[in-house]
């Protein structure tokens, strides 16, 4: 019995060590996945609750900007490389100004473009979630920005979201009328 035990103890360190053999193995090749690109525009979409009204803008890396009593401030903006798995993080600062014109920081954290539900900033009257990442905007820069470096520009009118054109000037066309069946 006791040879069992011992045999049973045995087996149950050999697997151990295979599987941290295996760990270790698998380590770079996730660390090499892991390449994030750093973005100079983080892009926010805000809900007024007032009106009703969403509204999506785009921020400079350390600029901040006022949306309602909110003033927004990306610190970071990081995505992967389409060959990955999407992933947008950002580091966001929020601070809101009081009815006695204080500033009182009330976020100051990591959001995920993937879940804007667990990761915003809601606010009894506003609500603040990253949507996004950028390399550059249609919106100029800061006179004082020293972010990351911006990758072009957006042409005025230009959806930056948008895909490439596929050189259609046809919409969906009209749709015929159903034989009459009388």
């Amino acid at each position: 019995m006791a040879d069992q035990f011992d045999t049973m103890k045995a087996v149950k360190r050999l697997g151990a060590g295979l599987g941290i053999a295996a760990m270790a193995m698998v380590t770079p090749l996730v660390s090499a996945n892991a390449q994030k690109i750093e973005n100079p525009v983080a892009v926010f979409s805000g809900l007024d609750k007032i009106t009703g009204r969403i509204i999506s803008f785009d921020v400079y890396i350390g600029e901040t900007v006022q949306f309602g009593a909110l003033q927004v401030t990306p610190r970071v903006c990081h995505t992967r490389p389409q060959t990955e798995s999407p992933l947008t993080t950002g580091f966001v600062q929020v601070d809101e100004i009081t009815l006695n014109n204080e500033v009182r920081r009330i976020y100051s954290g990591w959001m995920f473009a993937a879940s804007p539900g667990l990761h915003a900033v809601e606010h009894p009257v506003y609500d603040i979630w990253l949507t996004d990442c950028k390399l550059a905007s249609s919106v100029p820069p800061p006179e004082d920005y020293a972010g990351p470096p911006i990758k072009g520009t957006v042409a005025e009118g230009e959806d930056p979201l948008a895909g490439p054109d596929d050189g259609l000037d046809t919409g969906p066309g009209v749709p015929r009328p159903k034989p009459f069946q009388g």
